[in-house]
């Protein structure tokens, strides 16, 4: 195993002795007061420092102990496939307790379908005789097929006007229509 030491930051290693003076000879001959008194406290600060900088090193070494094999361990858990043996029992159980599950959503979503392609056939039939009656009739937009060499100027103006009338309730009629079926479908989907 690879010496962990080795593996720490020179910023982390927390020295176990002072270091050594920047000064030549003795520190005290470079103060400038030479009566200066140091706080009471400063001792207790450096203490607390040194606490601190160690919990600081114990949890780095706990973090690195708990991480230094994530690389590997990554590469190990990158598989696509993971297997795992159980029994026949087990996997009859669980494909059980799924079917129980969801099998009262898929007869809902049956019945559902089988209603709305009740819907569609009916739209289907309505428009097929749609269709058949529009080719049985001569068709209205193409004249009133009212011969008009006897009729007066009022008379041929009243046909016209009277066409145009059942043209426009034809028109309204199959909007209507229309509605009804879109409202039939939505309470189809509704349910």
């Amino acid at each position: 195993m690879v010496d962990r030491s080795s593996r720490l930051s020179r910023l982390s290693m927390h020295p176990r002795h002072p270091r050594e003076s920047v000064f030549v000879g003795n520190p005290d001959l470079y103060r400038g007061d030479s009566h200066a008194v140091c706080s009471p406290y400063l001792r207790e600060c450096v203490e607390a420092m040194e606490d601190c900088c160690d919990e600081a090193r114990a949890v780095q070494e706990i973090i690195r102990e708990g991480t230094y094999d994530l690389p590997r361990m990554a590469r190990v858990l990158e598989n696509e496939r993971v297997f795992l043996l159980i029994d026949e029992k087990t996997v009859r159980r669980y494909k059980a307790d799924l079917t129980d599950e969801i099998e009262p959503q898929i007869n809902e979503l049956i019945a559902r379908a089988e209603k709305g392609l009740q819907v569609l056939l009916r739209r289907e039939s309505v428009l097929q005789a749609k269709v058949e009656a529009a080719q049985s009739r001569p068709s209205s937009r193409t004249g009133v097929g009212v011969n008009t060499a006897g009729m007066s100027k009022l008379e041929v103006r009243r046909v016209q006007m009277l066409a145009r009338q059942r043209e426009r309730l034809e028109d309204e009629l199959a909007a209507l229509q229309k509605e009804v079926d879109d409202l039939e479908l939505s309470q189809m989907k509704k349910r």
